[in-house]
This record gives structure tokens, sequence and C-alpha cells, in this order.
């Protein structure tokens, strides 16, 4: 959009600009590559409306480029130094043609852009319905299950009518469909109130626990009786609640008075660009580009761009593309392609960055980032970090990630003996568990029938820290004086680092879904201390446990005969019986018998229960680091995710399942012995751990991620960043939302429901 336009290489087709860093030139010098295509476009005035359109569906209407821009094109020769090349001689008509008609990274993003992908399965293809019987009008009236009148799901395969999930907006929901699904595998459903005349209408297939689609809707619902012509739209279907969600966070861009919020331009005030559901990586990125490690490594406007082949596969050249655009205020300016009316105070948003290619390399090969879907914005944080560390990172310049890195302790006790044990493990972030505190409803006898949402106490961030570091008593048998009494164990930090990342664990299991708690967390703004988290270390007088490999036989895993006994009773096999202790903790029988019915279909359900050589449970010394990173993507810390593997033999599934099963649990830290990341050879040969034991360890809220959704995979995310605007005598909270920046209003608020946490070191 520069007026000087998009010099593309008619050799190798890479984009450069040619303004005044000219970095088509550049690659000319380095390829001598002689011929471009010159593609400048002017962008059509359009006039705001007052108020904005209302958006009415997912998928936003496609737009031409004629119908935004006005586009002209030259062909320029290098080596001739002629500008415009008569684009009709030789093969140069079909190039340019080609070049024009091809996607860039941004417009194939943009193709699908909030548009959601709704498909049929192999469950409604193939639907299998009961013998057919005409449905009484009145038995379409409420849940064969409860009173409720609205949001009723019809299974297909039967004819039942149960109510749905609560869903945003106030619509209740008692899950009966749910229920029924789970008393007869009835898998597809559809909501009564959504059908239309036209034969649109929610369908649920609760195999798939996705949307899904029914190409013989009308035949299905004429089996039951039901006249799809008939009908008449009654409720919102599921992709208008979504919409009307995530248009909530609009309003977080006007002030109580309802006036809006005035915007920012300027040095690290760029916004970047929604590529469609893309959200989440553009809060990761603003926050991490605002700490002084990621812009010292990738923010070098003196200097050229790496010199590489294929720079648009090159995650350096990426990041410095992007710590360029964001740090460098050079397109932190008013769209001046919008006019507000004249009588509007209106000042329009920049157009915002759009990091196609940075998106498509950090998901390249990803099962969940290379897709359009939303994404957990934490674990993003986690792969980007990943690919950052495995990057090169050429002297002097340092790997940005070790201002994240630091090292936990853990310290286990036996309860009998009061030998002791201490591991390390490094680290670059603390899930924290935020305690749940249900404020008590009274229940008024003329209140609705509609279930009132949960609210909670607050909580502060030292709770949670103390929850997190506090000690507790684990289930294990001591292998120095063969004790089965216990130990105690706690986790505190041996160092700090620069930028303590702090995941909110804000969630319980619902169905065994995953869901989002709206529990307060207070964190002030001023600098807090955090010494009386440091450990200690090794104390006079402790005696240290001997090696487990000296008595392996003293861990081995024993069952609760009770709780065998128990399922063994119900008719389970004991095989099943001991596999299912040994996954969820060998204690309860009944969270024993909820594991089994998850995992009947698992493959090796019948196979004796195999813990290695050594029958313990910590059989397996080692973890496969490939394991550990996939449960590290889904936002498991590395000493959960490595005792999990641990007590599940590494498989992953299982491992999951035990973190689930076990969410007090801290996990277990590698040995101070072993060959860990946590001791980095010094220069003198010495052992350097990763972060700092100096004290006071004083840290500052630097920057928030926030979320709004009832799941962290749907829903819109936000950055807020502590900075210095202009003409301010101090620092100020600032909201990126996607491409628009404004001085934040609403801090206090966000900063209870924050998502990801970001400290400074004070």
């Amino acid at each position: 959009d520069d007026p000087t336009g998009l010099n593309v290489c008619l050799y190798c087709f890479n984009g450069g600009c040619c303004s005044d860093r000219n970095h088509a030139q550049v690659h000319h010098e380095s390829t001598r590559h002689p011929m471009v295509l010159n593609i400048s476009r002017k962008r059509k005035r359009s006039k705001r409306d007052e108020p904005p359109q209302k958006i009415s569906k997912l998928a936003i209407a496609a737009e031409t480029e004629e119908d935004r821009y006005d586009t002209t094109t030259r062909v320029r020769c290098y080596e001739c130094g002629i500008d415009d090349v008569d684009k009709s001689s030789g093969k140069l008509s079909a190039v340019v043609e080609g070049v024009m008609k091809a996607n860039t990274f941004a417009k194939q993003a943009e193709v699908q852009a909030w548009e959601q992908e709704i498909t049929a399965c192999e469950h409604t293809l193939c639907l299998e319905q009961e013998p057919a019987r005409q449905i009484e009008s009145q038995s379409l009236g409420h849940c064969s299950m409860c009173d409720l009148k609205e949001n009723l799901w019809l299974c297909l395969e039967c004819g039942n009518l149960g109510c749905g999930r609560q869903q945003y907006g106030g619509v209740g929901g008692n899950s009966h469909g749910l229920k029924h699904t789970e008393l007869t595998k009835h898998a597809v459903a559809v909501k009564l109130g959504s059908l239309t005349p036209d034969g649109t209408a929610d369908i649920y297939c609760y195999a798939c626990n996705e949307e899904r689609t029914d190409p013989e809707l009308a035949a299905h619902l004429g089996h039951w009786g039901i006249n799809i012509a008939e009908r008449e739209k009654t409720e919102k279907s599921l992709t208008e609640m979504q919409i009307e969600q995530n248009l909530k966070w609009e309003f977080s861009m006007t002030t109580e008075d309802g006036k809006e919020l005035k915007p920012i331009f300027g040095e690290g005030f760029t916004g970047l660009k929604n590529l469609g559901n893309s959200c989440y990586l553009a809060s990761i990125l603003q926050c991490l580009f605002s700490t002084p490690a990621f812009a010292t490594r990738y923010f070098h406007p003196q200097e050229p761009p790496p010199a590489v082949p294929n720079p648009a596969e090159d995650l350096e050249t990426q990041l410095r593309k992007v710590a360029d655009g964001l740090l460098s205020g050079r397109y932190s300016y008013p769209d001046s392609d919008v006019i507000a009316s004249e009588d509007s105070p209106y000042i329009p948003h920049q157009k915002g960055l759009a990091p196609a290619m940075l998106k498509h390399l950090i998901g390249r090969g990803h099962e969940e980032f290379s897709t359009m879907r939303q994404q957990d914005a934490f674990e993003l944080f986690l792969h980007i970090l990943k690919l950052v560390t495995r990057s090169q990172h050429k002297s002097p310049a340092e790997d940005p990630v070790k201002a994240f890195r630091f090292v936990m302790e853990q310290r286990l006790q036996c309860i009998s003996c009061n030998r002791v044990r201490y591991r390390t493990d490094e680290q670059d972030n603390i899930s924290i568990p935020v305690p749940v505190r249900r404020k008590l409803r009274v229940i008024n006898s003329d209140e609705s029938e509609e279930k009132p949402k949960d609210e909670f106490e607050p909580v502060t961030l030292k709770e949670c820290l103390d929850t997190f570091t506090g000690a507790e008593e684990v289930e294990l048998t001591c292998h120095g004086c063969n004790s089965k009494a216990g130990f105690t164990k706690r986790s505190l930090f041996k160092t700090f680092p620069d930028v303590l990342a702090v995941n909110a664990r804000r969630f319980e299991l619902v169905n065994w879904v995953p869901t989002k708690l709206d529990v307060p967390v207070v964190v002030d703004d001023e600098p807090f201390n955090l010494d009386s988290y440091m450990s200690s270390g090794q104390q006079d007088g402790e005696d240290l446990l001997p090696e487990e490999a000296n008595n392996p036989a003293a861990t081995r895993f024993t069952p609760n005969a009770a709780a065998v006994e128990q399922l063994e009773t119900m008719g389970f096999p004991r095989v099943r019986c001991e596999k299912a202790l040994h996954a969820t903790g060998n204690g309860d029988a009944e969270v024993a018998m909820n594991w089994l019915f998850s995992h009947m279909d698992d493959p090796d359900i019948d196979s004796p229960l195999d813990l290695g050589d050594s029958g313990s449970t910590g059989a397996s010394t080692s973890v496969d680091p490939e394991s550990l990173e996939m449960m590290a993507a889904m936002g498991i810390g590395a000493p959960q995710a490595r005792k999990a593997l641990k007590e599940t033999g590494g498989d992953v599934s299982r491992a999951v399942d035990w973190v689930f099963n076990h969410p007090d649990d801290q996990g277990e830290m590698e040995e101070e012995t072993a060959p860990t990341d946590a001791n980095v050879q010094g220069t003198s040969g010495e052992k350097v751990m990763a972060g700092s034991s100096d004290l006071p360890a004083t840290f500052r809220l630097r920057s928030i991620v926030c979320h709004k959704g009832a799941s962290i995979h749907a829903g819109h995310y936000v950055a807020f960043i502590r900075k210095q605007i202009p003409d301010e005598a101090s620092e100020s909270w600032v909201l990126y939302n996607d491409e628009k920046v404004v001085k934040a209003v609403d801090v206090e608020e966000m900063k209870k429901f924050a998502y990801v946490y970001f400290f400074s070191r004070a």
C-alpha cells in the first residue's frame, strides 16, 4: 500500500519494498535477478457508517480487489535501467498474469477469515433411525427430563427431546440431551428452535463433539412426523450466539459514557490485523516484543535483513520483520482511507500489520496452529519459545528465551525416616492453580427457571503462589526404609527469571470438558517480593535418600485391595481394575471406574499392567522428550507431565487423564544429578543455572493476556501492556485489541480475569 508499491521478482517471486529502505534493490544485488513486477494500489476511500453496520454472520462478505483498490502494474528491469518494460513482449504477459492471480499469505488467510467450517460426518451421513412414529406437538413443548421449554434438542435417532447445555447470553440448559446420549449412545441431535423452512438448523454430533450438517435433515425430521417447511425459527443459532459473544469485546473500546477510546500511535503502538481467529497470536506477539529480551534480539532498524535465499521461510527474518513493524512506529498512523462523518469525533484506527508469513511459519507442521481455528494463547506462547530456542543465535546475539528461564527445586521428605531428596527442573513458566470458592446463592421462589451464573470469591496472587509452592503429602513407598507412610513434597524457586510468565488455571472438568471459571485474582500494580518462595537447598543435618536403583523392589506398585474388590464386584476383570487404579492414583474405586468407562475402547485395555523391569511406579527413569513437548503444548507443566508419563508408561493420552485426575499433584522434577538444561556449561567449565539466585527477587506486573469466552479455544483474546505514553508523566496501561491500540480504562477488572500474566524483575 506504499505509494511506491511492491516489487515482485519475476525469477523467484520474492516481494520487496522499493521505498526508503528498498529491500527490492537489496534482493537484486544479492541474487542478480534483473526483472521485477511493480504493483501499486490505492485504496478506494470508504466512509465509516454511524453507527457501524451490524455483522449478521460469521463469514465476512467477500470483497474483490477491484472493490477495494485501484491497482496499477509495470515491469522494471534493473540491469537495463528501464522502468516500464512492455508487458506484452515475450512471455511477460503470462508471467505477470500468473503473479496477479496468485494468492499471497495474507490473501489465503483472508479467504477463511471468520468462516466457520461445518461439514457432515459419518454419524449424520449414516444415520440409522428407530421405527417411524408421529411425535405429537405437545411432546415437543418441553424437555423429557425437566420442564425447560427452550434450547431443546431432538434426537434424530429415537425422537427423544432433551435440553442442551447452558449457553452464552443466559440461555438455560441442564444438559439432558447430553445425558440421553450417554445413556443410549445416540449421537446426532437437532435444535428445534433453530429450524427454518429453507432447511437450515443447528445440528450437533455428540460423538464428534462438533457442529455438523445433515444433507437429509428434511427426511430425518419427516420420519418423526415433523414437516420442516412448516417450522419457524424461534431461537438464535449457535453461530449467531458466537458472533454476539465475540462482538461483546467491542464494548471495551468505549468509555462508561459511550465515547470511543482515543487511539494511540507511535513507536511501540502498532496493532496487528486479525487474519481470522488470530487474536491469540496478536496478543502473545505484543507481550513478547514488549520485553527487552525480544526487542533487543530482533529489532535492528539500522541493519540489513538476513541474507537468506528464501526469506519467507526463514524464522529469523520473519521475527525481525515483525519486531520492526511493532516497534519502529513507521506503520502506526490513522488509516487515511477511512473518513468519519463530518459531525463525528471519531479518529480512525490504524490498518494494522498482517503477520501472515510468521503465522504460516510457526504453524507449519502443527496440527492446530496451522489451521484458521481459534487456539489457546498460552499453548502458542510455549510453542513460540520452543521454536525460538531451536533457532540459531549467532554471537553476540543471545536466545531471548533465556530471560524467561529459571530453576524450580522439589524437596521430598519421607514421613517415616525423615530422609530427603532434592530434584531440580528448568522451566520458562509456571501454571498456578486458582482456588475456587463459590459464593452462596439465595434462591427466591419467584426467580426464573434459568440457572444463574456461578459467582466466585476473589483470591489474591499470593494465595495462588502459596498453593503452588505449598507442602503436600503424596503416597509413595520409601525405598530407604520401605515405609508406605508417604512423603511430604514441596516445590520452590532455586533461581528467578528476568520475566516470569504465569498461567492462571481457572478450569474445572464439566462432563470431562475443561470449562473456564471466572474466579477473580487480585494482582497489584505495585512491585512485590518473592524472596519467601526461594528454596534454601539441603540443610545441615539432613540425610539424603539413596538412589532408587539400590532397592528397586521397594517402590513396586501394589493395587489397593479394597478398591480392586469393589471393581471386581461390578464385573470388571482384575487386569482392568489394576490398570485403572494405577492410572488414577490407587485410591478411589469410583474414580477408577470412571477411568474405565472412558477407556473401554483402548486397544491395550486387557493387556497386563506393564511397569517395566523394576516393577515400580517410577519404573521408567527417562521420559520421551517428544511426549513432554506434546503435553507442554497442551499447557501442562514439565514436572506434572514428567510424572504423569512415568505413571502411565509413556502413554500421552493416559498421561493427560492422569493429570486431570491429580490436579493438585505438582509433579516430579528431574534428578539434580541428571544432565538437564537446568545446568548449562559455563565458559570455565562450571555449571551455570538458568535464572538468577540474587535477592531481593522483586517483580512487577508488565503485561497480561485476557480472554473472553467460556472456552480457551473460542472467544477473543486481547493484551494489556504497561507502557510510557508520549506526553504523559508516568506509565499507563495500553489495550492491544488486534489492530486497535488505545489507552485502557478498565484494567483493574481485566487483571482479575487475565489468562497469562508477565511479570518483569524490578
